[in-house]
């Protein structure tokens, strides 16, 4: 029997012999009022949180943002309900995130480290050019970094719920860079200042833009090249106007996924717990789906008729390497010491594992 009707059942005994009713005559009453009674095992409705990337829902960082929706749901048992939105849909690039976070606009969201200069010189660190341009060695890195991250974000009202990494950012062209008068003919979209002062120092013209940016300036032929892995979807958008990609190794860049911190503070201890082991396991997946990320991407470029460049010519390669080495000094100059002291510590262990 269910227990609101055992504990009616018991009333009506015990109201009938105290009244002389028949049990049956207060039963009939009980059973009219009974479906107006308040159900005691109603549950509250879940707690939502709007998130949002302004990449495709096909991306690391959106593949990254589905995954933890759904590790959420299920390890909260659906009280807590994240809601993603992608290609920049809530009206949100990643150089907004923060501030949309901050201030309510959103409760969570990835934005991409690149674009967050301003708001900290540290998210700078995972694409700087020629550092970190392996899985091990960007993964060493983000760990490294992971509190100055944390600390950055907490000084933005966030806290901090996973990494997402991206794939090797290349150089996407609409004719082949084999020369350094090639280069100088390109006018790059770059991802941050970093990446648009070396592409300017290598001979290009560069603009620091947005991904959702990029797009109109390619269709209107202002921009012709474009620094990108071009993972997933982005690829997609990408190799209608640009069929040429030279695997120059710049960069393994990171995106962050963050909570608003009041949000993050008003859940209860319980879903706290159940929200980290979502972001870690999240985290997990996003790093394991690397290893296989470029295989995938470049078998995908290649059935769309993109002509990947896997030796780019040695001359365009030791021009942006030179112009990278200039620019990881100029980052240092800016972050300051925790910064320097970030990259002794990554280069030190680095030499240690030669």
């Amino acid at each position: 029997m269910h227990p609101l009707r055992h504990r009616l059942a018991l009333a009506t005994l015990t109201l009938a012999i105290a009244t002389g009713y028949t049990a049956s005559a207060l039963l009939a009453l009980i059973v009219l009022i009974a479906p107006f009674a308040p159900n005691a095992h109603a549950q509250p409705a879940p707690v939502v949180w709007q998130m949002a990337t302004e990449y495709p829902a096909t991306s690391m960082p959106g593949e990254g943002l589905t995954t933890f929706a759904q590790e959420v749901a299920t390890r909260t048992q659906g009280t807590l309900a994240p809601q993603p939105t992608f290609d920049a849909s809530a009206g949100v690039k990643s150089a907004q995130m923060p501030a949309a976070i901050r201030d309510g606009k959103l409760q969570a969201g990835d934005a991409f480290g690149g674009a967050l200069g301003e708001v900290d010189p540290i998210f700078l660190l995972s694409s700087l050019p020629f550092v970190a341009t392996s899985v091990d060695k960007a993964h060493r890195l983000a760990d490294l970094a992971r509190a100055d991250y944390a600390q950055a974000f907490e000084k933005q009202g966030q806290h901090l719920l996973y990494i997402t990494p991206w794939p090797p950012t290349g150089l996407w062209t609409h004719k082949p860079v084999g020369t350094l008068d090639d280069l100088r003919t390109l006018s790059v979209r770059a991802y941050d200042e970093t990446s648009a002062d070396v592409m300017r120092a290598a001979g290009a013209k560069a603009q620091n833009l947005s991904f959702a940016d990029a797009m109109p300036r390619l269709k209107d032929g202002s921009v012709n090249a474009v620094l990108s892995s071009g993972d997933g979807g982005a690829g997609r958008k990408l190799w209608d106007y640009l069929p040429y990609f030279t695997a120059i190794g710049y960069a393994m860049p990171l995106s962050f996924t963050t909570v608003n911190a009041a949000a993050w503070q008003s859940l209860t201890p319980a879903q706290r717990d159940a929200v980290t082991a979502a972001a870690r396991a999240t985290e997990g997946k996003q790093w394991s789906r690397l290893n296989t990320r470029l295989t995938e991407n470049t078998a995908r470029m290649r059935a769309n008729g993109v002509t990947i460049d896997d030796n780019p010519a040695p001359a365009v390669q030791q021009a942006l390497q030179a112009a990278g080495l200039s620019a990881v000094g100029v980052w240092q100059t800016r972050v300051g010491e925790r910064g320097a002291a970030l990259l002794k510590t990554y280069f030190s262990a680095e030499a240690g594992l030669r």
